[in-house]
């Protein structure tokens, strides 16, 4: 690893090998995946139809640029229009979740150009919220709400603001004629598992209507189940309808693959369509949508559905929070999220922490060393993001070794 960039803060372990939701170091010692590659192995580590799907495809066809035609991702796009987004709009696809969602903020200034300001400039400006993320490219640290992602990255691009999360109130007021879109997760992944509320979400619809403005959903990390519904606004707010949404991390099982959505919301009086703005020339990749990736995309979704995983979901949710309630451990200050992305609060005045450490991630390596993966959330939240298809035992395991590591600190 010494000609590998330094930049992430990796824990001393190296995984060679995975099935299920167990994972295996070089030295051979197993460990329970509540980690997935944060959310992204949606079915666990090398599910049967996921690799029989890729098999079969990178021996048939792995890549053609978008010049051509893929059937895989004519198909894909139907599925997720159809069964998953269930309201009218075109899908785009990306490499992941960073691409995605610059793709969503290029629709929004597309936007701000076809409906200008009076005087006929164009409006430009993303309200986000505070401790959101968006990505890791120079668009994406923009629209993201924690300065840590931005540091020495100056000077930043205009257009973008950052206001508290669920004030409702602060955000009427902060809407200038320039706004031009809001872009929110459904829950805050890495700023520390927070939820919006349904109110919250509802008056932000009501807010875009009004104002003439995009709403839309960061669901990077909350699409395809991981929440127990297909898309985790609708265990929110169901009755509200997105302009645009991202995704990336589940739909791919752990094949590289993003996506964005936009609606056929007519943005004048010709009938011209908010999907029609992204035209030929518009927008562009190079591997996003190729045959390998949707083909390993349409076999994880097949399976999310077929098995109802959502639902599983939503039973594991209720297991794990009735169990950590009843250990009425002081270290914990709350459980937070919906389905299987949990993150639970930690009081750091109740352990030491070693100088240089931030609580949460010092918490996540006391785990690994027990032989539970979980990634921080935030400085003082740990998250829970095992596989959709997590069984009771894997679940009551991995809290035995949670309860007893907070117990320790």
């Amino acid at each position: 690893m010494s000609h590998v960039l330094p930049t992430y803060a990796r824990f001393p372990v190296t995984l060679v090998r995975g099935e299920g939701t167990r994972v295996w170091d070089d030295a051979g010692k197993s460990y329970l995946d509540f980690c997935t590659g944060i959310a992204v192995c949606a079915l666990g580590h090398c599910p049967p139809r996921l690799v029989e799907a890729i098999r079969e495809q990178a021996g048939t066809l792995m890549h053609v640029s978008n010049l051509y035609s893929v059937p895989q991702q004519g198909e894909l796009a139907r599925v997720i229009v159809e069964d998953h987004v269930k309201l009218p709009g075109k899908v785009f696809f990306a490499n992941s979740g960073a691409e995605s969602n610059d793709g969503l903020i290029k629709t929004a200034r597309r936007f701000g150009h076809a409906r200008p300001l009076p005087d006929g400039s164009p409006r430009y400006e993303v309200i986000s919220f505070t401790k959101s993320f968006h990505g890791r490219t120079l668009g994406g640290i923009n629209a993201t709400g924690q300065d840590k992602v931005k540091e020495g990255f100056d000077p930043m691009l205009p257009g973008f603001r950052h206001l508290p999360l669920n004030d409702l109130a602060g955000l009427e007021a902060a809407i200038a004629p320039e706004t031009v879109a809001i872009l929110l997760e459904p829950i805050q992944g890495e700023g520390g598992v927070n939820v919006v509320t349904p109110e919250f979400l509802r008056g932000v619809a009501a807010l875009c209507k009004k104002h003439d403005l995009l709403l839309m959903l960061d669901e990077v990390q909350t699409g395809f189940g991981r929440c127990g519904q297909p898309m985790a606004w609708r265990a929110i707010a169901p009755e509200v309808q997105p302009d645009a949404i991202s995704w990336a991390k589940g739909m791919g099982g752990g094949f590289p693959i993003g996506a964005f959505w936009l609606s056929e919301r007519a943005i004048d009086a010709s009938g011209k369509t908010l999907a029609s703005l992204m035209g030929a020339g518009s927008h562009g990749t190079t591997y996003g949508g190729n045959p390998l990736a949707c083909a390993a995309s349409l076999a994880v979704l097949a399976e999310i559905a077929e098995q109802d995983l959502g639902a599983h979901v939503l039973k594991q949710e209720q297991r794990i929070r009735e169990q950590i309630a009843a250990w009425n451990l002081p270290v914990i200050t709350e459980v937070r999220g919906i389905g299987l992305l949990l993150g639970i609060g930690l009081d750091v005045s109740k352990f030491e922490v070693p100088e240089g450490k931030l609580p949460a991630g010092y918490v996540c390596g006391k785990l690994l060393e027990a032989g539970l993966l979980v990634p921080p959330a935030g400085p003082e939240t740990i998250r829970l993001l095992p596989p959709l298809n997590v069984s009771d035992s894997e679940v009551d395991e991995a809290l035995a070794i949670l309860k007893t590591v907070l117990q320790s600190l």
